[in-house]
């Protein structure tokens, strides 16, 4: 019989943050094409953690370049559950948010902006447009009001506690880091990258990488892809989500990548979470065609440049 432990460790979670492009839907496609064994799992753009948290590894890290979110995902790790749900349960009596009272979420938001204490910035989350996490450049959460549509419900308390209880029985470390700087020195062939960077080709206000911090542009783009090379040349594996075509928009960068190093293989996905090919989604008009690359022999990968 498996002990407490192990269930926690085995379920899969889905996390409490709804983070836009996260992977949990596609989790089922993703994670067999990762190695069946890894010593360090690096989720190098961590977001919500869906991937890095239901990966199978011995030891994780969690890495986003958004230090506010950093520091939520560590209180969750060092405060009991009953700790985290009780500090919840008392801001929302405090600030008598609800599905309609917009003045106490603002007076919430400004008590936040002062003080910065990770976990009101989850009962925020809770009620904000779309449960969303955005700053301005002042490094505020500037998230509006989610009315008549967010709330700190009864999904978002199951998805938190399975959450708590995963990053509580793990091994996993969260660090903030802008990619370019987070160090890959101590990765052996044992260790593993994944990268799910915002999309070139799709940014939106809602995923162009800022939220009051780094954006996304070439640069960064060219800046990932070196990284990737250079993991590459040093035996370490490496998986990279992204799209190569969005609604008639082509990334030649990753494509004249693609074509550049051969040993690189593409794995297709479908936005409705079934295995697919490249023939099939380019008779699709404006098809989404999202990718994993990886720098090893993974299922039965297709190559679009073969």
């Amino acid at each position: 019989m498996q002990s407490i432990a192990e269930k926690l460790t085995s379920k899969q979670i889905k996390s409490p943050l709804n983070y836009i492009g996260g992977k949990y839907k596609l989790l089922k496609q993703i994670l067999p094409l990762f190695p069946k064994e890894i010593n360090t799992f690096v989720d190098l753009f961590a977001g919500g953690c869906n991937v890095g948290l239901n990966v199978k590894a011995e030891k994780r890290i969690c890495n986003d370049n958004l230090k506010f979110l950093v520091e939520m995902y560590q209180d969750f790790q060092k405060h009991n559950l009953s700790e985290i749900l009780q500090h919840i349960e008392n801001q929302i009596n405090k600030f008598e948010l609800s599905l309609t009272n917009e003045e106490g979420y603002k007076k919430l938001r400004e008590h936040y902006n002062q003080h910065k204490n990770p976990l009101d910035l989850f009962v925020l989350v809770a009620f904000s447009f779309n449960h969303q996490i955005r700053f301005n450049n002042s490094h505020e959460f500037n998230n509006p009001f989610g009315r008549e549509r967010s709330s700190f419900n009864d999904t978002m308390r199951t998805n938190l506690m399975q959450f708590v209880r995963k990053i509580q029985a793990i091994n996993v470390q969260f660090t903030c880091f802008d990619f370019a700087q987070f160090d890959f020195s101590h990765l052996t062939e044992n260790d593993f990258v994944y990268c799910d960077p915002p999309y070139l080709i799709s940014l939106g206000t809602y995923n162009d990488g800022k939220r009051g911090f780094t954006g996304w542009n070439e640069s960064q783009e060219y800046k990932l892809l070196a990284i990737l090379e250079n993991l590459h040349q040093r035996n370490i594996k490496f998986a990279l989500s992204n799209v190569l075509e969005h609604k008639g928009k082509e990334n030649e960068i990753l494509k004249n990548w693609l074509t550049k190093n051969n040993y690189l293989k593409i794995n297709y996905l479908r936005a409705d979470y079934s295995n697919s090919n490249y023939q099939t989604l380019v008779r699709e008009k404006n098809a989404s065609i999202e990718v994993l690359i990886t720098n090893y022999e993974s299922s039965t990968p297709k190559n679009l440049f073969g």
